[in-house]
């Protein structure tokens, strides 16, 4: 008998109790409320609290009312500019108490530069109960006990962080590493002298020497870089799968974005039943985990630091561009119905106030809370009015693999004037023979299936839809000349403006 695997499943089954008692025995509505009652009430003398007057906020008789009156909807540009650069910068009590210490710097996928996203003490401690809650969730699928002794590799970014005078910045997972608890730090691989490593290529070979020394029993990462990973390895070792070095390999837990337009590539990776358990942690905090086996979605973290707002997806809330709008229409989680695409807001315990991540998100199932990413406000077309959607384009990928019996690591699209009118250039990774005009008719059906506004624009606006067949290397490479290889980074479903020059320009060097 496994002994140790038999007293940290004990472990794990006694920390996975509460979370459960929870969630089926408070309203989420409630546990809502009472997280922005804290937030508000923590933040109320700092520079925000007191500008937006949050002491009478708090004497409210419907204090969400009127946080959302009081309170506007803030992106990115209007949340640096007008307060976080101060606490850039050493000030105290600026959107949170006390002085931030770390900046997460985001992946940029949305915008050429980076990002600097406040990371306070508290919102460690809300990531740090949420990883918890998802590691403990494992019981649930009932591996054998010595599984519970095997390793978890984490493909992150590095954990290495530069000191700027008054703070720390590099990546989330750098920052989060120092506050892996004690007791999984034997199970933690690739280990902390190779998590430090700032090099993705010297990174990946470090990992790939170590492979055989290790006994995996989970992976965690991005699905394009894990992809990666898994290759080289299976061909360093000339294995069939990653099972002959990894036997007990048994879940992989991924992030960032929908798994669906890989699947097909994994299969050949794996040599026996695989879980996929996936999460969703964002720059800003961790928003959701999976916490049922063949969930279809995950269940927001609704008591854990973060109050949620949902801006539904339209044209009356978002410009063309994907921009916000003035004043746009938001709901609770318990005013959003399932269904619907939202851009999720979020205020957070790292001195987020109403913030537009940019993401988007479906709820499958309130009573759970449980929420289905779908895309990017960026990232859609709407050029004429088609409106696809991120989940849109994967979905149609995800078929156009299953057709075909191709593997597609990696896509890309854009919009552009065409004879007058408009069409749609694809861009499509594979190393498997591809005819791009059979490729683009397949396409085109399924998203006339799948979208209606599309199926009417290429009748009257979207003349041609034309695909070219490239490497998946050359999506690595153009990541590689970014800069933004390896941890959350992620090739942009959609180029548009001045990506699209910089996308071609890039293909015709590569091919002079």
């Amino acid at each position: 008998m496994a002994l140790l695997g038999s007293l940290i499943k004990s472990a794990y089954s006694i920390w996975n109790r509460p979370v459960e008692f929870k969630h089926k025995n408070v309203a989420i509505e409630k546990a809502q409320e009472r997280q922005l009652a804290r937030l508000i009430r923590k933040a109320k003398n700092t520079a925000f609290g007191e500008t937006y007057n949050f002491s009478s906020i708090l004497k409210s008789d419907n204090i969400v009312q009127a946080f959302r009156e009081s309170v506007p909807v803030h992106n990115y540009s209007s949340m640096y500019k007008n307060w976080w650069y101060r606490a850039l910068n050493g000030e105290a009590y600026v959107a949170w108490p006390g002085k931030v210490k770390y900046f997460a710097l985001s992946s940029g996928t949305s915008e050429a530069s980076s990002k600097y996203i406040p990371v306070t003490e508290a919102m460690l401690r809300s990531i740090k109960r949420a990883s918890i809650r998802q590691i403990v969730s494992m019981v649930q699928y009932d591996f054998p006990l010595d599984f519970y002794e095997k390793g978890m590799l984490m493909i992150g970014g590095s954990t290495h962080l530069q000191y700027n005078g008054t703070y720390y910045e590099g990546d989330l997972s750098g920052i989060t590493a120092a506050g892996i608890p004690f007791w999984f730090q034997h199970f933690y691989k690739p280990g902390k002298k190779i998590s430090r490593t700032t090099d993705w290529n010297t990174k990946l070979e470090e990992i790939i020497q170590k492979a055989p020394e290790w006994d995996i029993g989970v992976i965690v990462g991005v699905p394009a870089w894990v992809q990666i990973l898994l290759e080289k390895i299976i061909e360093r070792y000339q294995l069939k799968t990653i099972h002959d070095i990894w036997p007990n390999l048994g879940v992989y837990a991924h992030s960032g974005v929908a798994i669906q337009p890989y699947l097909k590539g994994f299969e050949k990776f794996f040599g026996k039943k695989m879980i996929f358990n996936e999460s969703y942690l964002a720059s800003e905090g961790f928003v959701a985990i999976q916490s049922r086996e063949n969930a279809g979605g995950m269940d927001m973290l609704v008591d854990n630091g973060i109050f949620f707002e949902f801006v539904p997806f339209n044209e009356a809330n978002f410009d063309e561009e994907g921009d916000l709008r003035k004043n746009p229409q938001t709901f609770t989680l318990s005013e959003a119905e399932e269904n619907v695409e939202y851009a999720l807001l979020m205020t957070t315990n790292a001195g987020s106030w109403r913030y537009l991540i940019g993401d988007t998100v479906k709820i499958l199932n309130k009573k759970h809370a449980e929420i289905q990413i779908t895309g990017r406000t960026k990232h859609f077309l709407s050029i004429c009015g088609e409106h696809l959607s991120q989940e849109n384009m994967n979905r149609a990928i995800e078929l156009l693999q299953n057709d075909l019996g191709i593997e597609i690591n990696e896509f890309t699209v854009y919009a552009f004037a065409h004879k007058g009118r408009f069409a749609h250039q694809w861009y499509i990774g594979t190393e498997d023979q591809l005819d791009p005009k059979e490729a683009a008719k397949i396409l085109d059906e399924h998203l006339k299936n799948l979208n209606d506004d599309y199926r009417v624009e290429r009748l009257e606006a979207v003349t041609e839809v034309l695909v070219k067949v490239v490497s998946p290397k050359t999506f690595l490479h153009y990541m590689e000349l970014k800069g933004k290889v390896g941890s959350a980074n992620k090739f942009p479903r959609v180029l548009k403006n001045g990506r699209i020059t910089e996308w071609e320009d890039f293909l015709k060097n590569q091919n002079a």
